[in-house]
């Protein structure tokens, strides 16, 4: 352990990156709250392969890539619930003799894991893989679909109050948006992952993970802090609003929505992320 060498000192001995380049990206990953590796790969300097390569070097683990194509066991998958695999970006590959072989984009002081571990008396063999190829692999044999940004451009709308979720739909179907709907945080959370909408549309007050928690989980993962969140309150209040505009939500509405400023605060922000990311 003592030993292990640090992330970026083997991205600087391979070449990938110069010194000044790894100070510049670890004083950004200080004022994220995010990992050196994250933020590399985020700003493209680094490659999610190169990336895996590098933590499988640290760990002294092997990787393992283009696994989402292969056949797995229910029994197998239910040894980790899809919330789990999405929160920590694992997935499992084969159980024999009492080993788990796990596929995860960072081995480092993964608790949740070890406590599965011990719970059902398994050691966990890691095999490190990129981000992208875990989501496909949860898409697929978990949720049952392939990942990927939507042709249409989508809104995810999260309300728990049906009668307000279908008003919001009707609108912004009318306007020529694909809506998906998630009624708690959590399954905004995965939709998001899954579903890779373009606007997002959160009430605050929603179960399990309210506005505020899934905008944090959203930023916390590169493939979903892109995307625009509009909150939506119950009452106008300068101080939730300015509030909300600190924590980086893109905007802020109060209910009732007005739907003329609902559509115009959408496609706001369905252009702020078409230009900046090339959407047609």
């Amino acid at each position: 352990m003592t030993g292990r060498k640090k992330l970026g000192e083997i991205f600087v001995e391979q070449g990938l990156i110069t010194e000044k380049t790894l100070q510049r990206a670890l004083a950004r990953a200080k004022r994220l709250r995010t990992k050196l590796g994250i933020v590399l790969e985020d700003i493209e300097v680094i490659t999610g392969a190169e990336l895996a390569a590098a933590l499988a070097n640290q760990h002294g683990c092997r990787t393992v890539a283009n696994f989402a194509r292969y056949s797995f066991p229910p029994e197998l998958l239910r040894m980790v619930p899809v919330d789990l695999a999405l929160q920590q970006l694992v997935f499992p590959l084969k159980i024999e003799n009492g080993k788990l072989a796990l596929a995860m984009s960072d081995p480092s002081g993964n608790r949740i894991v070890a406590n599965m571990a011990a719970n059902h008396d398994l050691t966990i063999v890691p095999f490190v893989a990129t981000r992208k190829d875990i989501i496909a692999a949860i898409n697929r044999h978990y949720l049952g679909k392939d990942p990927g940004a939507p042709a249409q451009k989508t809104v995810m709308i999260v309300e728990d109050n049906k009668m307000i979720s279908t008003m919001l739909m009707n609108i912004l179907s009318r306007q020529g948006f694909r809506t998906v709907l998630a009624v708690d945080g959590m399954e905004a959370y995965k939709a998001a992952v899954v579903d890779t909408p373009h606007v997002i549309l959160s009430d605050k007050e929603i179960p399990k993970l309210d506005g505020y928690g899934l905008l944090d989980a959203l930023k916390n993962q590169p493939e979903t802090r892109h995307i625009p969140v509009i909150l939506l309150t119950g009452a106008s209040d300068p101080e939730e609003e300015a509030r909300a505009f600190e924590k980086g939500f893109f905007d802020f509405l109060t209910k009732p929505v007005r739907e003329a400023t609902l559509v115009t605060r959408v496609n706001r922000a369905y252009r702020s992320i078409s230009q900046e990311y090339g959407i047609p």
